[in-house]
């Protein structure tokens, strides 16, 4: 009898234990159907649970960046991972040129590409890399400095060619083979010329301290900036333009050239150039026009003309995380981006220009251009 109990209880045991394996391999079938949710905002769905995410890691969303937008993006990134706590926003910014070529020539991968030059992304990308592309904010070439630059006391928007001709000034700008700041400078020194009437101020500043030469054709100039070769003492040239800002502040240079962008950004002191040359105006598009860098392209070279200063953003084919990159494009573009980049002194394109096949999710806030 008492061999008989504990048989029956071990059997009851066998069967307990059963049931409890079976209820568990039930609930375990069922949980994958309740992590693929979706998350759906007013204008862009973004996948909220990926193969990462459902691993406790975070949707790494990879923005290549100009870096004079450097500072306007990082505030967006901390909005952008505050809506989306999945997901880190990892900035790579550099010299425009130098950004749209890890995607075209290195094929790395990118969720965004912003440009400084929004003609750059039809120019190297489109139709191989990207199949469409926004005009999204404007900006204006100055000459910053700050307290302890030479001659911070005399410079003016009327005589600041002079101030950077004197023997004990030293001035910097960006390399134009890889940066558009670095490209426009020289248009501006030369579009300065008409301006002032002064047909020496290029050969002063540029030509008699650099490789740099410039050419005319008809009414066009071309400014040959393939080889720089700054001397070095007086004339400074470094691969990106945001490089020079702690050059400046430190003091090992008196003068930089910069977006107004960047100044206000970084507190510096600038000289405010008047629209004919600055590069800010659409109605001096004819007057831009006039000058044009030649700069190295690939195994080539391509030419640079003069032009308003536009920036424009993408979503390149070779995104990892297509859908995370729109939502980010979508709040550059929406009511908080422009905010952040008004405040940065970066006025915003309201509403977006769209080129190319835009997504319709972007539809309600870009104005479709031809």
């Amino acid at each position: 009898m008492k061999r008989f109990s504990e048989l029956s209880l071990g059997i009851l045991l066998v069967i307990l234990l059963v049931g409890v394996v079976f209820i568990t391999g039930c609930t375990t079938t069922e949980t994958p159907q309740t992590t693929t949710t979706v998350v759906t905002t007013q204008s862009t769905t973004a996948i909220a649970t990926t193969p990462a995410a459902a691993t406790g890691e975070k949707i790494k969303v990879k923005v290549f960046l100009a870096g004079s937008l450097t500072g306007p993006f990082e505030k967006i990134k901390a909005k952008f991972e505050t809506k989306y706590p999945n997901t880190e926003v990892l900035l790579e910014p550099a010299g425009s040129v130098d950004v749209i070529k890890k995607v075209t020539d290195t094929k790395k991968p990118a969720d965004v590409v912003a440009s400084a030059d929004y003609a750059l992304i039809p120019q190297y990308m489109v139709p191989n890399d990207a199949d469409w592309y926004l005009t999204f904010a404007k900006n204006s070439m100055v000459l910053t400095y700050v307290n302890k630059s030479k001659y911070a006391d005399e410079i003016t928007s009327n005589n600041w060619y002079k101030i950077l001709a004197r023997d004990d000034v030293r001035w910097a700008f960006s390399d134009p083979n890889a940066d558009p700041c670095g490209y426009r400078t020289p248009m501006v020194i030369k579009l300065a010329e008409s301006k002032y009437g002064d047909t020496t101020i290029f050969k002063t500043l540029v030509e008699d301290h650099s490789k740099i030469t410039a050419s005319k054709t008809g009414n066009v100039w071309t400014i040959d900036a393939t080889n720089p070769s700054p001397d070095g003492t007086k004339l400074t040239i470094r691969p990106k333009s945001v490089e020079l800002v702690q050059m400046v502040q430190a003091g090992g240079i008196d003068y930089a050239w910069e977006y107004h962008s960047v100044a206000v950004q970084n507190n510096l002191k600038f000289v405010e150039l008047p629209e004919e040359i600055d590069l800010s105006a659409v109605k001096y598009a004819d007057n831009y026009k006039t000058v044009g860098t030649k700069a190295v392209k690939g195994n080539g070279t391509t030419v640079y003309t003069g032009s308003p200063i536009v920036y424009g953003v993408t979503v390149p084919k070779i995104a990892e995380h297509p859908d995370m990159g729109l939502a980010f494009v979508e709040m550059l573009i929406g009511p908080e981006g422009q905010a952040i980049l008004t405040a940065d002194g970066q006025p915003p394109v309201v509403p977006a220009g769209g080129f190319g096949k835009v997504p319709a999710s972007l539809s309600s806030l870009v104005s479709t251009q031809t």
